[in-house]
């Protein structure tokens, strides 16, 4: 029996190490209470993963849900389900593609003519390293989704969020950011090899670069917004990543992987703290590494890169200076600067697009 106990006390130690780590860097439940009652939540990619879980959670504390998704079949199913669980009929489900403009504008369109205030915009949809596809209007997939996307919606419903006054901003980045570069001779890979690594983190240092923009200009107005990385979480998001593919990493490596990863249910504390929380009241302008303030890598803290990002993002999806819809397609000199070729040369060469919300 004895030479059983060192193997016994050994797995009992590691095991034991692993709760210990994941209870440390899940950061656990939102520790606010409050409830949200008349306030109304548009969360982006809310039929999987973390948006799912962040639109159960703020519906069950009252709230009005209106849940953007590409597939409307599986975000019907959701919104019912949460219905239904969470006994709050004001959970709706709309259709709203991040990889379309046109679908982005008409989803805005609907929300500020149907919905009389949105308080809370959760700006969770995005992709992690896919291929090289590109957006219906020909941008990178990643950088389109993730940040063009996000960019234009929260623009289009800037009117609202100020007249809804006090409202948050939340958008969902991710500690990749740390290790991105914002390439603007080439935003949309059409001049280098494609990396679709670099592709991600490239996108997600562009949240928290809009984020510390947009929160400069909304100064005064009431709108705070904020940037978080939610943790490492068990979603959809990084099937593209090849993780536990073989027979190695399936067999070994995956049960202290799911050990160490949170579930998205606590993945979406973070969302939910940053949209709850009585003293995030005026926080504005700040990253958050779960549920705690951190500073962001130096180059997400550069004042010209934001400035300009902003000015270029915002030829790019037609927006005049002042966040107002343009008439005007972007200037060659834009598109050449981005890297753009021609939309239409794009068209149909992504039919799965496999955006889900983000997880890491």
């Amino acid at each position: 029996m004895s030479r059983y106990i060192l193997p016994v006390s050994v797995f009992g130690t590691v095991a034991g190490c692993a709760v210990l780590i994941k209870n440390h860097v899940t950061g656990g439940r939102c520790p606010s209470k409050a409830t949200i009652k008349g306030k109304t939540v548009v969360i982006t990619g809310a039929n999987t993963g973390i948006g799912k879980e962040t639109a159960r959670e703020l519906a069950t504390r009252g709230g009005r849900i209106i849940m953007g998704c590409r597939d409307m079949e599986k975000c019907e199913t959701v919104a019912k389900e949460i219905r239904g669980t969470t006994l709050n009929p004001h959970v709706y489900a709309c259709h709203l593609d991040l990889a379309s403009m046109k679908s982005i504008r008409e989803f805005a369109e609907k929300i500020n003519q149907e919905e009389k205030r949105v308080d809370v915009l959760i700006n969770n949809a995005g992709v992690m390293r896919c291929p090289g596809w590109k957006t219906e209007d020909g941008f990178d997939m990643q950088f389109g989704v993730n940040h063009l996307g996000h960019f234009l919606l929260t623009n289009l419903l800037l009117e609202k969020l100020k007249e809804s006054a006090p409202s948050r901003v939340i958008n969902l980045a991710s500690l990749a950011h740390i290790v991105g570069k914002i390439d603007f001779e080439d935003l949309n890979w059409e001049r280098k090899k494609f990396d679709t690594k670099q592709a991600y983190c490239q996108s997600k240092l562009a949240n928290v670069l809009f984020t510390r923009e947009l929160a400069r200009r909304l100064k005064g107005t009431g709108v705070t917004v904020n940037a978080v990385h939610p943790g490492v979480v068990a979603t959809e998001l990084g099937r593209h990543t090849g993780l536990h593919q073989s027979q190695f990493s399936s067999s070994v490596l995956s049960p202290f992987f799911s050990m160490l990863v949170k579930s998205p249910k606590l993945g979406a504390q973070p969302s939910v703290f940053l949209a709850v929380a009585e003293e995030m009241d005026g926080v504005t302008g700040r990253y958050y590494d779960v549920m705690t303030e951190k500073e962001p890598a130096p180059q997400a803290l550069d004042d010209e890169a934001a400035r300009r990002l902003w000015e270029v993002s915002s030829r790019l999806v037609g927006l005049e200076e002042g966040g107002q819809p343009s008439l005007a397609k972007p200037s060659a000199d834009t598109e050449s600067k981005a890297g753009l070729t021609d939309p239409a040369q794009t068209l149909g060469q992504n039919p799965e697009h496999g955006i889900r919300t983000v997880g890491a």
